[in-house]
């Protein structure tokens, strides 16, 4: 499923720190979070930013980061890639960004 987004502006570092630990927080404290409590829109196009790179999951967050759309399986692939080599605050970063995909695939009835 071909998913974008809304927001053209990225997040500042603050702004994604911010939100990465508010929402694992409150995801956290809730025994089922629903799908759709996520990071805001400005927030993932900051987190791919950070990940945009000339490998092939680096061009797929290019591509996202530059207003594009993606396919939702192919940035879920390109997650855990990125997730193979990032910091551990990277990691959480690209686990809430996985989760903004999925709330996307889900609003889009996928």
């Amino acid at each position: 499923m071909r998913i974008s987004c809304r927001s053209t502006l990225p997040a500042t570092e603050l702004e994604i720190t911010t939100a990465v630990q508010q929402l694992l927080d409150r995801r956290g404290s809730m025994a089922h979070a629903p799908v759709s409590l996520t990071i805001p829109d400005n927030v993932a196009v900051g987190i791919a930013g950070y990940f945009v790179s000339p490998t092939d999951s680096g061009q797929l967050m290019d591509r996202f980061f530059r207003g594009g759309d993606v396919d939702s399986t192919e940035m879920l692939e390109a997650i855990r890639f990125e997730q193979g080599y990032a910091s551990p605050e990277g990691h959480a970063a690209l686990y809430c960004l996985s989760g903004w995909v999925a709330a996307q695939v889900h609003k889009l009835g996928g």
